[in-house]
C-alpha cells in the first residue's frame, strides 16, 4: 500500500489526532472531515476502533502498510508486551530520532534529511530512515548540511526533547541513549487494539 500523501490537516481531523505535532488541526475543528460537520460519527465497531487505531499509529510515525506489518512481527519475537515493543521499535527508527532531537519540525520533515543524506549515525552517513537506531548510537548532521535552513529553523522551534535522548545544538548531534518506557510514548494510542487487529 503506497504511503499516503493527501492533505494531513485532513487526516489529523478523521483520525483525532494531531500529525504535525502543534496541535493545529484539531483547534479550529476539532471533529471529522465530511459534509455534515460535528456530530456526525457513528459508533465504530470493534474492527473499526481497531483499525483506527493501527492508522492512527501508522500515520503519525509516516510509515508504509508493509513496514509497519514487519515491525509489528518483529516486536512479537522480542521479551516483554507486543504492543508496547511495537511502539518501542517505532520510536527507534532514525527518522523518528531525528525528529524527536528538533532537528526537523516533523517526521515527514526528518525523512527526507535522512532520504537526503544528511544525517550520520556514529559518524557514517545513513540515508535509510527505517534505520532501527541502538541504545548509545550517536545521531549528527552531516558537515556540509550544518546550514541548512530547515534545520536552524526547527532547532530555533524546538523547546523539547525526550529523556531518552541528549542532544547538543551546537554540535548538531545527539545520542539514543536507552529505549524509552511505554510513559514517555504517545498517550493517545491504545495499542493493544493494535494487536488484536493483527491477531483477526
Amino acid at each position: 500500500m503506497a504511503r499516503y500523501t493527501g492533505p494531513s490537516w485532513k487526516l489529523s481531523r478523521r483520525l483525532g489526532i494531531s500529525l504535525s505535532g502543534t496541535g493545529k488541526e484539531l483547534e479550529k475543528r476539532p471533529y471529522a472531515p465530511g459534509p455534515h460537520g460535528p456530530g456526525q460519527r457513528k459508533k465504530l465497531s470493534e474492527y473499526g476502533l481497531q483499525l483506527q487505531e493501527k492508522q492512527k499509529l501508522r500515520h503519525m510515525y509516516g510509515v508504509n502498510e508493509r513496514q509497519f506489518r514487519t515491525l509489528f512481527d518483529a516486536a512479537g519475537k522480542l521479551v516483554g508486551k507486543h504492543g508496547e515493543n511495537f511502539m518501542i521499535l517505532l520510536e527507534s527508527r532514525l527518522d523518528n530520532l531525528v525528529y524527536r532531537m528538533g532537528l526537523a519540525r516533523t517526521r515527514r520533515q526528518a525523512r527526507q534529511l535522512v532520504n537526503h543524506g544528511h544525517i550520520l549515525v556514529d559518524g557514517k552517513r545513513l540515508d535509510i530512515p527505517s534505520y532501527r537506531v541502538k541504545a548509545g548510537q550517536v545521531i549528527s548532521v552531516r558537515e556540509k548540511s550544518n546550514n541548512l535552513d530547515v534545520i536552524k529553523e526547527a532547532i530555533e522551534v524546538n523547546n523539547y526533547v525526550p529523556d531518552y535522548v541528549t542532544f547538543d545544538a551546537d554540535k548538531l548531534e545527539g545520542t539514543f541513549t536507552r529505549l524509552p518506557e511505554r510513559s514517555e510514548l504517545p498517550a493517545e494510542i491504545n495499542e493493544a487494539l493494535i494487536v488484536e487487529f493483527y491477531s483477526r
